[in-house]
């Protein structure tokens, strides 16, 4: 360790604050999108292997305290990605009918919705529209989840970030109405400013 010297320290006394993190923006329809993604260049993705259970996908969902998972196959590569609404609704009753299985037996492949059925928008887009438009385009899709896509290094899509409409509640601090009631950003705008 001699390539490294030692660093002056010094006793305590009197009062001494402790640093709080600087509070961050309050988040409006009118903030940049960015303010709501979940990126992840900076957060590791949760993610999951389609041949997991889907009662320990729920359970790992839950220790983590989110709602979605981005399933990644055997070479790494997205194959899919399950949400809480695919295991706690229709989807395993359906399946449990249609293949004679035990509840147990599920697996995350079995319910996941599949990479030939997601979208993404690109990073392009996303780094000039607004919270409000990130709303309106998950809304409009009936989905709670999106992916954000940009050009890897080797030119191919590569997955950045997420918005989570149960993200985006949060930070602006109120229920976004859902799809049956809202359908244009205009909509959106007017029940949120009377809730």
């Amino acid at each position: 360790m001699s390539d490294y010297h030692l660093l002056p320290a010094q006793r305590l006394t009197g009062a001494v604050r402790v640093a709080t993190p600087a509070q961050p923006e309050p988040v409006t329809l009118t903030s940049p999108a960015l303010a709501v993604m979940t990126d992840l260049r900076h957060i590791p993705a949760a993610v999951i292997q389609p041949d997991v259970t889907m009662e320990s996908a729920n359970a790992y969902m839950m220790l983590r305290g989110i709602r979605s998972l981005l399933v990644l196959n055997g070479d790494k590569l997205l194959a899919g990605i399950i949400t809480a609404t695919d295991i706690l609704g229709e989807k395993p009753l359906r399946f449990i009918q249609e293949r004679c299985v035990k509840h147990n037996e599920i697996l995350v492949s079995d319910i996941m919705t599949p990479l030939d059925r997601l979208e993404a928008i690109h990073m392009s887009e996303i780094q000039h529209a607004r919270v409000g438009n990130i709303i309106a385009s998950l809304c409009d899709t009936g989905r709670q989840h999106t992916l954000v896509i940009e050009n890897g290094v080797d030119g191919q899509p590569t997955v950045c970030g997420i918005f989570s409409l149960t993200q985006i509640e949060k930070q602006l601090g109120t229920i976004i109405p859902s799809v049956e009631i809202a359908r244009t950003f205009t909509e959106i705008e007017a029940a949120l400013a009377a809730g």
